[in-house]
């Protein structure tokens, strides 16, 4: 299997027209703002969405170019590979996050916890299950001990 494409479902609105100052994890976005909007095609998918509290958006880091394999991420000042870290410059520029819903009004979710680009292509929605995804750690690598430092951390602009 040599390609893999995906079609955006929508389109992901925030505050946030420049990488740089911006939250560089959901947990350091709380009661930031945002829309996302579904193309209309899709709108009946959204079908019962309003029963969950929180969303995992997937999508496109669709301002990345190209990518590196080591990374200094944000708490470090050390390099990782890029699989040991939440960077965006990857071989595949896939973002996850998750957030809170709101309220749904037809086809645009209104949300909370954003930390992802304006204009940011959406590739999929998910409803976040505390049973299926929430798992208690053993270890976290690297992060041990720095992860508590996101809530103040901004995006420098290093990944451009």
């Amino acid at each position: 299997m040599e390609e893999i494409r995906y079609r955006p479902i929508g389109v992901i609105r925030s505050p946030f027209k420049e990488a740089e100052g911006m939250p560089i994890q959901p947990a350091a976005a709380a009661g930031i703002a945002g829309t996302v909007e579904l193309k209309p095609e899709f709108a009946t998918g959204l079908k019962d969405i309003e029963g969950f509290s929180h969303l995992i958006l997937i999508y496109h880091f669709h301002r990345v170019e190209g990518y590196s394999l080591e990374v200094k991420p944000f708490l470090d000042d050390i390099l990782h590979g890029v699989f040991a870290t939440r960077a965006p410059r990857r071989p595949n520029p896939i973002g996850i996050s998750v957030v809170r819903l709101v309220r749904v009004e037809g086809r645009v979710l209104h949300i909370e916890g954003v930390d992802i680009l304006d204009g940011t292509p959406l590739l999929d929605i998910k409803p976040y299950v505390p049973e299926f995804d929430a798992v208690a750690a053993e270890r976290t690598g690297w992060l041990a001990g720095k992860a508590g430092r996101v809530r103040g951390m901004r995006a420098d602009g290093r990944f451009k």
